[in-house]
């Protein structure tokens, strides 16, 4: 089984049409069930549903989440793909910004919020992604806005998770990523040496949508590699 976490305010939609890949398990991070407002609580909610076995890939905050499930049951992660993600803490100019878009988004204007970070997801505009990513967000809404911003904003550093995790590992990003940079994924790669680092051309932060056959047939050698 493959459980495939998505990025900041998207659902399964983000992943597009994966071909090829085993059966799928697409994890839920809104935090509407439960509450859950930190890493460590999406991650233990993910657990608690998820298979004892399985291949696990997050893209961005997806990413995050799963660095938190790997810390919280290594022995449960066959496979970790991480794409377009950061190990670290959030910086503090970053976390600043959270509480001024939450209250954004609870006066009415996520869609505002969201049409401020869209433009900076995609190698190049592609409107009817935008729209995607923004139905994406409406859908979920501001509670989930605030959930996952708080979440983000209190995440510890992972570097030391990654080093203990041996398995087959894929470190893959946009070559235009802007919002998690090449280093990041240098620092996430050097921790694993076993791991591969793709980088995916003509893509920026959701390589998934923007160039699709390069991301799957990266994930599918990945998932090809014995555990």
């Amino acid at each position: 089984m493959l459980l495939l976490i998505p990025g900041m305010m998207c659902d399964a939609r983000m992943w597009g049409k994966l071909a090829g890949l085993p059966p799928v398990l697409h994890a839920d991070i809104t935090g509407a069930s439960t509450g859950a407002d930190s890493v460590q609580a999406l991650a233990t909610a993910i657990l608690q549903t998820a298979p004892d076995s399985f291949d696990l890939a997050g893209l961005s905050m997806g990413g995050i989440v799963a660095m938190e499930v790997l810390r919280q049951a290594p022995q449960r992660v066959r496979r970790l793909a991480l794409l377009d993600t950061n190990p670290r803490a959030e910086l503090p100019e970053v976390q600043a910004l959270r509480a001024p878009q939450i209250a954004r988004a609870f006066a009415g204007d996520l869609a505002g919020v969201m049409a401020d970070m869209i433009p900076r997801y995609f190698a190049q505009h592609q409107e009817t992604l935008a729209n995607l990513c923004l139905d994406m967000a409406l859908d979920l809404g501001p509670q989930t806005f605030a959930r996952q911003s708080r979440a983000l904003r209190d995440r510890p550093d992972q570097t030391a998770t990654l080093a203990t995790f041996k398995g087959p590992t894929l470190v893959l990003m946009g070559a235009h990523d802007q919002l998690c940079p090449r280093d990041r994924h240098d620092q996430m790669h050097a921790a694993m040496p076993q791991s591969r680092l793709t980088i995916i051309p003509d893509a920026g932060h959701i390589p998934p949508l923007e160039n699709p056959q390069a991301t799957q047939t990266a994930l599918r050698n990945w998932l090809d590699q014995p555990c």
